[in-house]
């Protein structure tokens, strides 16, 4: 029998398709013109205020041709900030028409950000004033090529530092007296307009290099399993720099006429939600989880289960007859998220065993994604009418995929093949392709007899025990982190008796001390640890004997992450292991 290669979902929507990003500035402007782009609320008044995407896009414009007057065509140019207007007008205007954006990760560390400005090569940098440091050494060290300063924050020029906003006005000037060197620029859909790093330590991580044509299809794909419209709000919550958010959470709103809200950090989501009426979110997985769990405390202390099991089952006999009445069996639950919401994305893990299940019963759709920086970055998602729980589900419409060399249980690598998987690796030998053009996403799965794809970990993070059985860490957090009191937990494998091919699985539990105390009456850390421990026992009855846990460690502190909150194992695993 010979491989099995797993085409696309079908389309349900007819979708948004262009060949680039400038078509796309080109038909909202046409088409959503006067719908708000953005909602914005002052901290000091709490009103909400919003920007029209005419206004928007007269800035992108203006900013585009400033840039080109200042001589940067062609050239690359970073972005570094925290989530707001500023860096989606200065992501589009140097992408459509300028050169290529360089987004950097805003949560480096200072010598990180310095030595990605260099490694890039841009010669030109806006940012926020948060990074006002760095950007002072790199002037003063004269750091690699960069030679142009554009504060978001300043107000004027000075010797140094331009004011974004007086570059944007300048642009308005041009092009008042004719000037259209940018708004007549041509686009090539197929050459390097996008370089994003992967997350790691800069030398490490690889230079990314994205194409109008990989985006645009991407955008293309979800805008035919998705259906959202200029009546939805987006939150703006994941950082912009990384492509999950970028694509999903921003071109594509962008591209059917949603409005953006910014959080304004994670412990304003709640009030956030409510006050900009936001319907979507795009989020990583563990935030779900957290807001999941907070409803069902606050039904139980109500005293309310019954009653929400009961709707559950009322609600779930009549969708069975094509009577959707969800949310109106839940309108409390939906009223206290803002009375808006009814779609959550996640994507970069896999929900808590309830989540998914929970949400949809009170009539929020919840769905999983998957995909790399690499890819644009959506693979595979689930929607409406191709969801199965726990699987991703199935590729986009035009994506293909494949599982490389399965072992018994049909787990193997999963590899890729579409238009929206990267030209390459930029200044890097590295080659992530098979020899016929398929893209190795070094992750582990499975797909099962109707085509819904299973990942059960990272391959570089498989436990491979002494008798040759696998243990796919992920699946076994994803358990653990159902341990009431626990946080997230880490699992990973021990050398036993000082023989490094003898390993045994352990887990780090991050545990949350109020809760511990609350539900089970102990705070002496041994305690904590020997309630905790007989939880896990409980676990590892829910599994095969050779991927039992049979040592923990127990803490407050947290895991060590990535800004889009994945566990960075390597150094996760030095830390517990000494």
């Amino acid at each position: 029998m010979g491989e099995r290669i797993y085409k696309g979902c079908e389309r349900l929507y007819k979708g948004v398709e262009f060949n680039n990003l400038k078509e796309i500035i080109a038909n909202t402007e046409k088409e959503y013109g006067d719908r708000p782009a953005f909602k914005f609320k002052d901290e000091k008044t709490s009103e909400i205020t919003t920007m029209s995407y005419k206004e928007y896009i007269g800035k992108i414009n203006a900013l585009g041709t400033a840039l080109i007057d200042m001589g940067f065509k062609g050239k690359r140019i970073g972005v570094i900030s925290e989530n707001r207007y500023e860096w989606e007008m200065s992501y589009l205007a140097v992408v459509s028409g300028v050169g290529v954006v360089v987004p950097l990760d805003k949560s480096l560390p200072e010598n990180e950000i310095l030595s990605l400005i260099e490694r890039s090569e841009m010669e030109a940098i806006i940012y926020s004033s948060k990074y006002d440091d760095a950007m002072a050494i790199a002037q003063d060290n004269e750091l690699g090529k960069v030679r142009c300063f554009i504060s978001m924050d300043e107000q004027n020029d000075d010797d140094a530092v331009y004011s974004l906003a007086k570059v944007v006005e300048k642009g308005e000037k041009l092009i008042k007296e004719g000037n259209r060197s940018y708004l007549d620029a041509e686009i090539d859909n197929t050459q390097m307009s996008i370089m994003l790093f992967t997350s790691g330590t800069t030398s490490k991580s690889k230079a990314v290099m994205l194409s109008h044509r990989n985006l645009c299809a991407n955008i293309y794909d979800i805008s035919t399993v998705f259906d959202c419209t200029t009546n939805d709000t987006f939150l703006s919550f994941l950082p912009l720099h990384h492509v999950f958010e970028c694509t999903v959470g921003f071109l594509y709103p962008f591209a059917v006429g949603s409005s953006i809200g910014f959080c304004q950090g994670i412990r304003h989501i709640a009030e956030n939600v409510k006050d900009y009426e936001v319907s979507c979110m795009i989020s990583v997985p563990i935030l779900y989880d957290n807001i999941y769990k907070k409803i069902m405390q606050g039904i139980e202390k109500q005293g309310k289960k019954d009653i929400v099991k009961f709707g559950s089952t009322i609600a779930k006999g009549l969708g069975m007859i094509g009577l959707d009445v969800r949310r109106k069996v839940f309108k409390d639950v939906i009223k206290n998220l803002g009375g808006h919401v009814r779609l959550f994305v996640a994507g970069g893990a896999a929900f808590g065993k309830d989540t998914e299940k929970g949400f949809n019963e009170f009539g929020i759709e919840c769905y999983q994604g998957y995909g790399l920086t690499e890819t644009a970055p959506v693979i595979a998602a689930e929607h409406k009418g191709c969801s199965r729980e726990g699987s991703i589900g199935k590729p986009l419409p035009s994506m293909q995929v494949k599982i490389l060399d399965p072992d018994e249980l049909g787990i193997g690598e999963l590899a890729a093949k579409g238009p929206s998987i990267m030209i390459g690796y930029y200044g890097n030998s590295e080659n992530p392709f098979t020899s016929d053009g398929w893209f190795k996403t070094g992750d582990l799965a499975y797909i099962d007899k109707d085509g819904y794809i299973f990942i059960t970990g990272r391959q570089k993070s498989v436990i491979v025990l002494k008798n040759g059985k696998n243990v796919y860490p992920e699946e076994v957090e994803t358990l653990l982190n159902e341990i009431p009191g626990v946080k997230e937990s880490f699992v990973y494998g021990k050398p036993e008796n000082g023989d490094s091919s003898d390993l045994k699985i352990c887990a780090e539990l991050v545990y949350d001390l109020d809760k511990v105390k609350s539900l089970y009456g102990v705070e002496n850390p041994e305690e904590i640890k020997d309630k905790l421990w007989e939880k896990v026992k409980e676990v590892n009855k829910s599994m095969p004997t050779y991927k039992y846990v049979k040592e923990i460690i127990v803490t407050t502190e947290e895991l060590i992450k990535t800004t889009t909150l994945k566990i960075k194992r390597f150094e996760e695993i030095k830390k517990v292991i000494k």
